[in-house]
């Protein structure tokens, strides 16, 4: 036969799709433990029995390609959604319960979501999203037992009645093709509503392969949830660890005191979050921290870590991955690698080579660093500022119904992240400013614009910017500068009042400035300027 000829068939072709990784854990390792709660241990033979139940029930309610909504904690539900929704062929839309009711009602109407999971802490924040949205889903609710004591009585139904609530189906869903929609992630609104950024099954196998190649993960590793499963589908890792047949340990509420304490309790080999979890560990209190007894792996990421943290929590035990990526890049694309020959430098310059982005994922085809005003890629000499772009297959299908933000997003080929740096010889890139004034602040995307509509909207402001401001627990936090009108009094107090009553939490300012703002001859305000301020 021809090469032209040979076609793919069942035999030596299957559409990828990371519902495999738990299919082979819980026929290969069936009585490993796949995920401890506190006091709750499950087998994967056992999660994987629970997956396929919650598919059964989903399929009974709702149809193929439907949107199903998670509000919830990084608890068992959560980890078992992530498998149980695309085995009923749905959609996965794991939601930010940092966000407020109107951007969450704004969320459940844009994806269409037909159900909603929500932790009993959350309940009151979803019934009021429910309130304002227009779909009107139901609510399913979820009781960790684990950490409340439910004494009062629900509505609703919960999530462990509805895993009954229907005759266990051995035959589930799976994509006929890896192009098939697998979850849908919200960006936190940097320009506005949030987009839409749509995964499908393919590039969440990959990014989870590649999360465990770049790691160089072993067989069943212990990992500590101190990242959101909500955001980024958890940087793919529900997935990669079902893939090395782990165990998942649970934590609700991530302090220095609960991740030493569940490292020592459970010996604990991998977690990941934002510079805020290394801030977290290094100002442990004397008196909680635990001598490690081998290392531990930490993968970080979202506002660059600065070296100086990286080279105090090294010296505690941790070993850091710092990486680097977008919801829109299904979590982390780009990894600063490790060469043997860092080892003998110093650890201030072992750190500050750390704190480089690096270079792209196994699984990501590439990335370039261009010069925004002539397309040009960068000089490779660590000075030339740039856009970095990303192409390849962990790489998002597109924006939900906007045409216009897909369009611009993927331009020549390449996915425009926003993000500005520059390349150095070795070819790994650094970033060194954000596009469009984002702030990071505890992994936490905060749009500047928001909070300076927000400002303005108080009787006397004649114009305020707001720039992130460096922070040691936070890596980033908001800082407002107002310019009043004369004769208008206008009281800090005033003003964080009013952005906690109109905004949520995290993006409520930390600090504001009353001053005459710097601006342009065309009345453009230099936020340059500002920066230099905060140095």
């Amino acid at each position: 036969m021809r090469y032209n000829e040979l076609k793919k068939n069942h035999a030596n072709y299957a559409p990828l799709t990371p519902i495999v990784f738990m299919e082979k854990a819980a026929k290969v390792f069936p009585d490993r433990l796949s995920i401890i709660h506190e006091d709750k241990y499950f087998t994967w033979q056992q999660t994987f029995k629970r997956c396929k139940q919650l598919a059964s029930c989903l399929s009974q309610k709702l149809a193929v390609g439907d949107v199903v909504g998670f509000i919830a904690s990084n608890t068992p539900e959560l980890y078992e959604a992530h498998f149980g929704v695309p085995m009923a062929g749905m959609v996965l839309n794991a939601i930010n319960y940092r966000l407020d009711a109107q951007t969450i009602a704004y969320i459940i109407d844009h994806s269409d979501i037909k159900m909603l999971f929500v932790d009993t802490e959350f309940l009151s924040l979803a019934e009021k999203a429910v309130d304002l949205s227009k779909k009107k889903p139901n609510i399913i609710i979820i009781k960790d037992e684990q950490t409340f004591t439910f004494e009062e009585s629900y509505t609703q139904m919960d999530y462990e009645e509805f895993l009954v609530s229907h005759d266990l189906v051995s035959d589930y869903y799976k994509p006929l093709d890896e192009w098939e929609n697998l979850s849908i992630n919200y960006t936190s609104g940097t320009t506005g509503n949030p987009k839409g950024v749509v995964y499908h099954h393919r590039g969440a196998y990959l990014n989870a392969m590649g999360n465990a190649l770049e790691w160089d993960m072993k067989m069943h590793p212990t990992y500590l949830w101190t990242l959101p499963m909500f955001h980024c589908n958890g940087w793919c890792f529900p997935w990669t660890i079902a893939m090395r047949a782990g165990t998942n340990i649970c934590l609700r509420k991530v302090t220095g005191e609960s991740i030493y304490e569940k490292i020592s309790s459970h010996g604990v080999e991998y977690l990941c979050g934002a510079p805020t979890v290394l801030s977290f560990i290094i100002n442990t209190e004397v008196d909680h921290v635990k001598k490690l007894s081998s290392t531990v792996k930490l993968m970080t990421a979202a506002a660059p870590p600065p070296a100086k943290i990286l080279e105090q929590i090294e010296k505690v035990g941790f070993d850091v991955t710092h990486v680097y990526g977008l919801t829109e890049v299904y979590g982390p694309a780009v990894i600063c690698k490790w060469k043997d020959d860092w080892n003998n430098l110093s650890s201030s310059e072992k750190a500050n080579l750390k704190s480089r982005q690096g270079v792209s994922y196994l699984v990501q085809e590439e990335l370039k660093v261009i010069n925004s005003e002539t397309g040009n890629e960068v000089q490779h000499d660590g000075n030339e500022l740039g856009e970095v772009l990303l192409r390849g297959n962990i790489t998002m299908k597109g924006y939900l119904k906007d045409e216009d933000a897909t369009r611009n997003a993927f331009q020549d080929g390449w996915f425009k992240t926003g993000d500005l740096g520059v390349m150095y010889e070795d070819g790994y890139i650094q970033l060194k400013d954000r596009a469009k004034d984002i702030i990071i602040s505890g992994g936490e995307n905060i749009s500047s614009i928001e909070i300076e509509n927000c400002i303005f909207k108080i009787e006397g402001v004649i114009a305020c910017a707001v720039i992130a401001k460096p922070d040691e627990k936070w890596g980033e936090t908001p800082c407002a500068f107002i310019e009043a009108k004369e004769g208008v009094p206008i009281t800090e107090e005033e003003v964080l009042k009013f952005c906690k009553e109109n905004l949520a939490n995290f993006k409520v300012p930390k600090a504001v400035i009353f001053r005459e703002l710097p601006k342009t001859s065309t009345g453009k305000i230099q936020k340059a300027e500002l920066r230099k301020l905060l140095l």
